[in-house]
């Protein structure tokens, strides 16, 4: 069919049509008829087309359900036997019996009586002359305005507009279209025929097909709020661009023992090549040698962990377990430095570890890391940066737990309230570093640092609602979700 030919037949005997009556009398969607009017627009002078918005009725999908099968009361009516039903049998009848019941009972159509086990008997009481609603929807536009506000009270019609055009004949009005080209091709110009053919004009207001790129995942929008937030807190970025760690960074720098569980490969990915690094060509001797005494002796109040500490342990390669490490690194920078300054940093990056896969771990996940530095901190002054970092994000549901950790003392875990899994899911770690970390590396007697770790995930799943974290991350995430899901606004207060 034809629809722009049929449009421009219409038009030589009347001018103008109107494009939904024109589609409800061939019976067509009406947006075919406003694709062939569109079409025609295309070549100048030819119609003219005005659009007209107005108001339409039309049935909700409980309205079509109601006009295929009757109304929900008439259907409940027909399906009791003389004799009466049970109401647990009637209720089985449709979705909508329950609704029915109601309307029924409301037009004295039914009475509701119990036996001798309680149980309610629905039976019949006046008979209805018709279903009304079913032949209202049947006939939408003959029905009064009372019978029309009762069917949209009942959800069963809609109001909704609807642009349809006025279509009239244009200066160059004609019945015989002349096929235009839409692309000049190498034999049109070989042949020289371009000259005698017509070419549609360039629509320089047609949006043209969206692009595919430019959507952000999910763990990308909350990444840039966690920036936003923390840069708008005081705190500078850290570098965070080597993946490798040697054990010494991630480990021995922060006070923690080379017999640790969590140095063992069930726990860390090491590198088979390169396996080690040169630790005395590429840092201080001095600096790695007061690491060394202070595990082996102790020192700042400490009797140290009393082992022969190796520096072929520590000059081990690894996937870093937390960027724990590259504050590590920061924080003896700072220590270089001829005069102290307080400094407050925070660093966004993947992480690794060898942990079992389950709904809320991963082998490779992100990780969000502050670090305080200054004269006189203490645990009231981590608690209310940590308080004051997630109120931002809208999570107030928060719980410190006390926890151990080799580096800091006192150390918590730190808990969120999950409402998709209905439990409290641990999101960070926090504390203070231990002076046996910072001594070493040359920061002031006096000089505390507070520091948290926090999963950049588990927030995301919450504010998200996802319930298995292998849905947000990993090789068999749907796609389409990154395309699908809402830009994620988090809460500031």
């Amino acid at each position: 069919m034809d629809i722009a030919q049929i449009i421009l037949d219409r038009l030589a005997n009347v001018s103008p049509i109107n494009s939904l009556e024109l589609a409800q009398s061939l019976d067509v969607d009406h947006q075919v008829v406003v694709g062939g009017v569109k079409s025609l627009q295309q070549i100048d002078g030819l119609v003219k087309a005005k659009p007209i918005v107005q108001t339409k009725l039309a049935l909700t999908d409980e309205g079509e359900y109601v006009l295929k099968h009757g109304s929900h009361e008439f259907v409940v009516y027909s399906a009791i036997p003389d004799e009466g039903i049970p109401m647990p049998e009637l209720m089985k009848i449709s979705k909508y019996a329950k609704l029915g019941v109601s309307k029924a009972l409301a037009s004295k159509w039914i009475s509701v009586t119990k036996n001798d086990s309680n149980v309610q008997i629905v039976n019949k009481f006046n008979k209805p002359t018709g279903d009304d609603v079913q032949s209202c929807l049947e006939k939408l536009k003959d029905c009064s305005i009372s019978e029309r506000s009762d069917l949209k009270k009942r959800k069963l019609i809609v109001e909704k507009k609807v642009t349809v055009y006025s279509v009239e004949r244009g200066p160059d009005f004609t019945t015989n279209r002349v096929k235009e080209e839409t692309d000049l091709t190498s034999e049109m110009i070989a042949t020289g025929s371009w000259q005698s053919l017509n070419f549609k004009k360039y629509n320089f207001k047609a949006l043209g097909v969206p692009p595919e790129g430019g959507h952000l995942h999910p763990l990308l929008r909350v990444r840039s709020e966690f920036r936003r937030i923390l840069m708008d807190m005081g705190f500078s970025e850290m570098p965070t661009n080597n993946y490798v760690e040697s054990s010494f960074w991630n480990f021995d720098s922060l006070f923690q023992p080379q017999q640790h569980p969590a140095r063992d490969a069930h726990d860390t990915f090491f590198l088979s090549d390169p396996a080690t690094t040169d630790l005395l060509a590429h840092y201080s001797k001095d600096y790695v040698e007061r690491v060394k005494r202070i595990h082996e002796k102790g020192g700042c109040g400490s009797k140290g962990y009393s082992y022969d500490w190796k520096l072929s342990e520590a000059a081990k390669n690894l996937l870093r377990t937390h960027t724990t490490a590259v504050s590590a690194r920061m924080l003896y920078k700072l220590a270089q430095q001829k005069e102290f300054t307080p400094q407050r940093y925070f660093s966004i990056d993947r992480v690794f570890r060898n942990e079992t896969l389950d709904a809320t771990h991963l082998a490779e996940f992100h990780q969000v890391e502050g670090v305080f530095a200054d004269y006189g901190l203490c645990l009231g002054h981590l608690k209310a940066v940590i308080r004051a970092f997630f109120s931002h994000l809208g999570l107030h549901q928060l719980r410190f737990k006390p926890t151990y950790n080799p580096y800091t003392e006192p150390s918590m875990e730190i808990f969120s309230f999950h409402p998709g899994l209905k439990k409290w899911v641990e999101i960070g770690n926090s504390g203070i570093f231990r002076p046996e970390m910072l001594r070493p590396m040359g920061l002031p007697e006096g000089v505390r640092v507070i520091a948290w770790g926090l999963s950049l995930e588990r927030p995301t799943m919450i504010r998200y609602g996802y319930k298995n974290i292998r849905d947000l991350m990993g090789p068999k995430i749907d796609l389409r979700m990154v395309y699908d899901s809402p830009l994620c606004r988090l809460d500031k207060f």
